[in-house]
C-alpha cells in the first residue's frame, strides 16, 4: 500500500510504521497552529522560534509593574479560525466577544456633549441589522447615510473570486459609488484602516470587499468585537506553550534556523546551532523575507515575488494617568490623529489610575517620530477627546513600534501571495501573508497554519484531526 507521497511504506498510523517527523519554523500564531494540528494527527513535531517567547507580533512585555501588549489586537465573531485557536489553547474565556457590536465614535469637530455617535447592530437579518444605527449615525449627513447604504449593497454584490478586484483600489471604488471624503473618514476608513492597515485609497478592493462583506454583510453578529482581557502573552505564549507541551510538541525558543535542505532520500535537514533536525515535512511559518532567505532553489516559480510583498507599520501610544479618565472599554475617534483608544488598566495589572493604549494603523508618517514629538501631538488630542484628562497627571508615556507589522494590503498584492504548498515535496508555507484570502490579521495567521498542516498531513497520509477547524480554503 502506498501513501500520497508514493512511498512503499504502510499508511501513517498503521502498525509497524515509523513515526513521521515535522519541523515548524516560526512560533507565531501560524506556526503554533500548524504545530498543534500536526501533533494532534500523531506527527512528532519540533517548533523552532528565534525569539525568547511565542506569539510572533502579538506579545507582551514587562515595563516596571505593568504588563504591556506591544499593540492592541482585536478579532471579530466572523474570525472562526482564531476562535478555534482560542478554544484549542483553552483561552476563550480570557478574550470574550461583545454580546452585540457596539462601537462608540467620538468626533472632536463637534461641540462637547454632541460628539458621540455609535455603530451598533440590532437583532435583525442582514442588512437590516445595521439599518437603525446607520440612519441615526450623527457623523454623516442624511444624504451621505443614504449613499452609504447603496454602496454597501453594491459591495455585497461583488464576487470575491473575481481577480480583477485585487487590481483596483478601494478608495476609487468608493468615490465611483458616491462616497464623500467625509463618509470615507467617518465610516469606511474607520473600519478599513484598523483591519487592512491602509487607508481606502491605498487598499486592494479585493481585500476591502472581503473585510466588509464578511464582517458587516454576511451574518448579523459577524462584526461583534472580541479582545484579550489579559496580556497577549498569557494567551499566545503561556497557554499556547502549555497546549504544545500537552500535544507532545518539542518547542525550542531562542533558536535560529540557518538553512534547510533535502538529502538523497528526500528527507529534510533543518540546521540550527549545534544540531541538525531530520524531518519528513517542514513548515516555514516566518515573515516573507525570512521565508525567501530559507527557501531552497526551485521551491517556488517566482520566489522574488515574496520580496515584492510590501509591509505596513503600526504605532501604539501608551499613556498612564493618575486617575480614571475613560469610562468605556474603547472608542474610535474622528477629526483627530487619534484612531482607536482602549482601556488596558485591568489587563496590565495597574492598581491605581488608568492606562490607555492608542492603536495607530497605517502610521507611515509617524512610525519613526521621537517619543517627545508624539507626546506633544497626542496628549493634547486626548484632552480634546476626553475632558477628564484635563488636570490629570500623566504618570507614564511611551510608544511601541512595529515597522513591519503587517503585509501591505495594496492593489495587486493578491497575485504575490503564495499558497501553502511549494514545489519542494514536504515543504509548506504559513503566515498571514500567504494566500488565505484575508488581510494580515490573527485570523489570517491561524488559517494559514491550518492550510499548511492540511497539506502536510495529506502528503504524509495522515488523517485530519477531527477537531481541526473547518473552513473553505482560499483558491
Amino acid at each position: 500500500m502506498t501513501d500520497d507521497t508514493g512511498s512503499d511504506e504502510p499508511l501513517a498510523g498503521m502498525p509497524g510504521r515509523p513515526a513521521r517527523d515535522a519541523v515548524v519554523i516560526g512560533g507565531g500564531l501560524a506556526g503554533i497552529t500548524a504545530a498543534l494540528a500536526l501533533a494532534d494527527a500523531g506527527i512528532r513535531v519540533t517548533l523552532i522560534e528565534g525569539r525568547p517567547r511565542l506569539g510572533g507580533l502579538a506579545f507582551s512585555f514587562q515595563r516596571g509593574e505593568l504588563t504591556v501588549d506591544n499593540g492592541q489586537h482585536v478579532y471579530l465573531r466572523c474570525c472562526t479560525a482564531y476562535r478555534w485557536f482560542l478554544d484549542r489553547i483553552e483561552g476563550t474565556a480570557l478574550a470574550p466577544l461583545q454580546d452585540r457590536l457596539d462601537v462608540p465614535v467620538l468626533d472632536v469637530g463637534k461641540p462637547e456633549g454632541r460628539r458621540l455617535g455609535r455603530l451598533r447592530r440590532d437583532p435583525l437579518p442582514v442588512p437590516l441589522h445595521l439599518g437603525r444605527s446607520l440612519a441615526t449615525y450623527p457623523h454623516l449627513s442624511l444624504a451621505e447615510r443614504a449613499k452609504v447604504g447603496r454602496a454597501a449593497l453594491a459591495l455585497k454584490g461583488l464576487d470575491l473570486a473575481d481577480p480583477t478586484l485585487d487590481t483596483q483600489d478601494f478608495g476609487s471604488w468608493l468615490a465611483a459609488h458616491g462616497q464623500s471624503a467625509r463618509a470615507v473618514e467617518a465610516l469606511w476608513d474607520l473600519v478599513g484602516v484598523a483591519t487592512l492597515n491602509a487607508v481606502a485609497g491605498d487598499a486592494s478592493l479585493g481585500l476591502a470587499a472581503m473585510v466588509f462583506k464578511t464582517g458587516l454583510l454576511s451574518d448579523p453578529g459577524a462584526a461583534d468585537i472580541g479582545w484579550a482581557h489579559v496580556p497577549l502573552g498569557e494567551l499566545h505564549d503561556r497557554l499556547a506553550r502549555k497546549a504544545l507541551d500537552s500535544a507532545g510538541v518539542r518547542t525550542e525558543v531562542r533558536t535560529r534556523v540557518t538553512s534547510i535542505s533535502t538529502d538523497e532520500n528526500g528527507r529534510w535537514s533543518v540546521q540550527v546551532p549545534g544540531e541538525t533536525l531530520q524531518a519528513d515535512a517542514v513548515v516555514l511559518a516566518v515573515p516573507q523575507r525570512e521565508a525567501h532567505e530559507l527557501l531552497p532553489d526551485g521551491a517556488l516559480d517566482h520566489p522574488d515575488q515574496l520580496l515584492d510583498i510590501g509591509t505596513a507599520p503600526i504605532l501604539n501610544v501608551h499613556v498612564v494617568y493618575d486617575r480614571k479618565v475613560l469610562s468605556r472599554p474603547f472608542f474610535a475617534a474622528l477629526g483627530t490623529p487619534v484612531q482607536w483608544v482602549f482601556d488596558r488598566t485591568a489587563a496590565s495589572g495597574l492598581r491605581e489610575g488608568q492606562y490607555l493604549a492608542l492603536s495607530q494603523s497605517a502610521a507611515h508618517d509617524e512610525i519613526d517620530a521621537p517619543v517627545a514629538t508624539l507626546r506633544e501631538r497626542y496628549l493634547p488630542e486626548l484632552e480634546r477627546l476626553l475632558p477628564a484628562t484635563r488636570g490629570a497627571e500623566v504618570k507614564d508615556f511611551f510608544v511601541t513600534r512595529e515597522r513591519t507589522a503587517t503585509f501591505a494590503s495594496t492593489p495587486g498584492v493578491g497575485r504575490l501571495r503564495p499558497g501553502a504548498r511549494t514545489k519542494a515535496p514536504g515543504l509548506y508555507l504559513a503566515g498571514a501573508w500567504t494566500a488565505t484570502g484575508w488581510p494580515a490579521t490573527m485570523e489570517s495567521a491561524v488559517r494559514s497554519g491550518v492550510s499548511a498542516a492540511d497539506a502536510a498531513l495529506s502528503a504524509l497520509g495522515r488523517s485530519r484531526p477531527s477537531d481541526l477547524f473547518e473552513f473553505e480554503e482560499a483558491a
